[in-house]
């Protein structure tokens, strides 16, 4: 049986995750993500965020609580709740 790519996506929330990043002034790159989660006690690499940007990877819930910080969006938004995320704060 063909996979689709619908069935295939291991997240809801990449596209989110990555558009978060970069709206943010100035953009996050995922290596700084990572340095922010890190700093948080969250050891998610690059390659890590990349994969979970292109749906690649499972995002468990407390990796996602700590994104959402990170990028001082709300869960809700980056998982497609909200039509607009909370505004950055600079």
């Amino acid at each position: 049986m063909k996979r689709t790519k619908q069935s295939a996506s291991k997240n809801a929330t990449g596209r989110r995750i990555r558009e978060a990043r970069l709206m943010r002034r100035p953009r996050v790159s995922q290596n700084d993500l990572s340095g922010k989660l890190a700093a948080k006690g969250l050891a998610l690499d690059q390659t890590a965020i990349s994969r979970m940007e292109r749906r690649l990877r499972y995002v468990m819930d407390y990796e996602l609580i700590a994104i959402a910080r990170c990028l001082n969006v709300s869960v809700a938004w980056l998982c497609g709740e909200n039509q607009r995320p909370n505004r950055p704060s600079l």
